[in-house]
């Protein structure tokens, strides 16, 4: 019973996820896509489109899967995407932190208010109560990881299996990838790893593993979305694919690391893994955008001929 109501707030915050990004698209209409066509001529600027339209839409995949549609209608070309990628891996650390907010107490006020916009007939309004739903939603199901991480531990082949990630780094950060990929959202397994981490059920450097292993798994949208499309939408995917794979092997020997630098950064443990996701999301990107054109000529040879 506790593994189902489990399941079902992990299904409410994806659909709180889901229900913010689509009342801000609503609120920002189709000027996000035409932003993201016009300014994205050399990578840094592509890169603060990306940060500041993933802060808006609240999901790195969404904007990845826009990305290669505008890519794939010829709309952008693969070098911009580079600037893109980049930003939106630092944009999507806003939603982690947004989360570690306490608002428990708001959220019944959230809620009605959000009923009540969603009343009016007027758009704005009604996509204002849109958002306030998602948000209501997203710290529902905070709270419910955070009170279901004591019973789930005491679940035989949970408790066994958290043990193991405790024992290894690899196998966390493996679990961490295939769980963002089977649930296509890095932010709900960030969710769940701070409401472990709350309790106390699993350490903050197990959690740091897991986290870098959902920026691998959040990959699998792109993959999915440029399966069919042209050359250069395929190449986007590939570049998002081999930026985090490598940004995880360089920082996964400094998990220790990692680990005492969240604790400097806050006493509550789902704040410092929150703060060490943008740290590792900023500091892989500003090491990148400099060589950004360089890398995406590199992507072209390797896979290039795989399109030609």
């Amino acid at each position: 019973m506790v593994l189902f109501i489990f399941i079902l707030l992990i299904c409410l915050f994806i659909f709180g996820m889901s229900l913010l990004r689509k009342g801000l698209l609503i609120l920002s209409g189709d000027s996000l896509k035409l932003w993201l066509t016009k300014i994205t001529d050399v990578p840094w600027k592509g890169l603060i489109a990306g940060i500041i339209v993933t802060c808006i839409l609240q999901s790195s995949s969404a904007v990845m899967i826009i990305t290669i549609g505008l890519i794939a209608s010829k709309m952008l070309t693969f070098p911009q995407s580079i600037g893109i990628i980049l930003g939106t891996n630092i944009g999507t650390t806003f939603t982690a932190e947004l989360i570690t907010f306490d608002i428990q107490r708001f959220i019944l006020p959230i809620m009605g208010l959000a009923i009540l916009f969603l009343f009016t007939r007027k758009k704005k309004p009604q996509s204002i109560g849109v958002v306030l739903l998602g948000i209501s939603f997203l710290f529902t199901a905070m709270g419910g990881f955070e009170y279901l991480a004591g019973p789930l531990k005491e679940i035989g082949f949970i408790d066994r299996f958290l043990l193991s990630l405790k024992d290894s780094y690899l196998l966390s950060v493996l679990a961490g990838a295939v769980i963002t990929g089977i649930i296509q959202s890095s932010t709900a397994t960030t969710g769940i790893i701070m409401g472990f981490l709350s309790h106390g059920a699993i350490e903050i450097d197990t959690g740091i593993a897991i986290l870098l292993g959902s920026n691998i798994g959040t990959c699998v949208d792109a993959l999915l979305a440029a399966i069919g499309s042209g050359r250069e939408a395929k190449l986007t995917a590939y570049a998002h694919i081999w930026l985090n794979v490598i940004g995880v092997a360089v920082f996964f020997p400094f998990i220790g690391i990692l680990s005492n630098w969240g604790m400097q950064l806050a006493s509550s443990a789902d704040v410092q893994l929150a703060h060490i996701s943008v740290l590792f999301n900023v500091i892989c990107s500003l090491l990148v955008l400099p060589f950004a054109e360089r890398f995406g000529k590199l992507i072209i040879r390797m896979h290039d001929h795989k399109n030609t």
